[in-house]
């Protein structure tokens, strides 16, 4: 059994995230489902290593690692093949900025627990939540479609980690049924990443049960 383990829930986008990242370096790993629906991300003891209580949580080299992107630059400064960001300072802030966009803007406002509050505490019913999760979405895939290259992906010819970012917020958007006419850069870029085995591997339903 590998010692690197991953707190892990398969609808999670962060820890989809994680997951493309150990598949397209090839590091095994073990995966404990710890569902965010149940509040397993809430025990007591998990709390005590992870005090956010989000998931994932990566266990590697003696280290509790959280935070999707902090974990994927740990493994990119670990297993530099392939590389999720460019050693160039230019090329490595702009795929930052790519990555953000999702991970800092669009994912925190539409995330499971804002969601949960906006009925249970705010009384909000379930068609202006969808809206407002599309909303958000809408407005920042605007933004990266703008950002996207005319061909190949983000990351050129490899997936980076502006891709990595980008395929399960696609799939998140599918989900609550936003129309993503207006973003054929994004839909190009996800449908080729998706054509890969390291992505197809860590994508929700090819985890879900295992």
């Amino acid at each position: 059994m590998t010692d690197i383990i991953l707190y892990d829930y398969w609808r999670s986008s962060a820890s989809y995230r994680v997951r493309i990242a150990l598949n397209l370096k090839g590091v095994s790993y073990t995966a404990i489902n710890t569902s965010l629906l149940d509040g397993d991300q809430k025990a007591p003891a998990y709390v005590a290593r992870n005090p956010q209580g989000f998931v994932p949580m990566l266990c590697i080299d003696g280290h509790d690692l959280t935070q999707s992107l902090a974990i994927i630059d740990y493994l990119d400064a670990k297993y530099d093949d392939p590389p999720m960001v460019s050693s160039d300072p230019a090329e490595r802030a702009n795929t930052l900025a790519q990555a953000l966009v999702i991970a800092a803007d669009i994912h925190p406002v539409n995330n499971l627990r804002i969601l949960k509050y906006l009925k249970a505490e705010l009384g909000q019913d379930q068609e202006i939540i969808d809206t407002w999760y599309r909303h958000w979405i809408a407005e920042g895939f605007a933004a990266l479609e703008a950002l996207a290259p005319e061909s190949g992906l983000f990351g050129g010819d490899q997936p980076n980690l502006a891709d990595i970012c980008l395929v399960p917020q696609m799939y998140n958007a599918r989900r609550f049924d936003l129309d993503l006419q207006d973003f054929p850069r994004l839909v190009r870029i996800d449908a080729a990443c998706n054509q890969r085995e390291a992505f197809q591997k860590a994508a929700p339903e090819a985890v879900k049960d295992q």
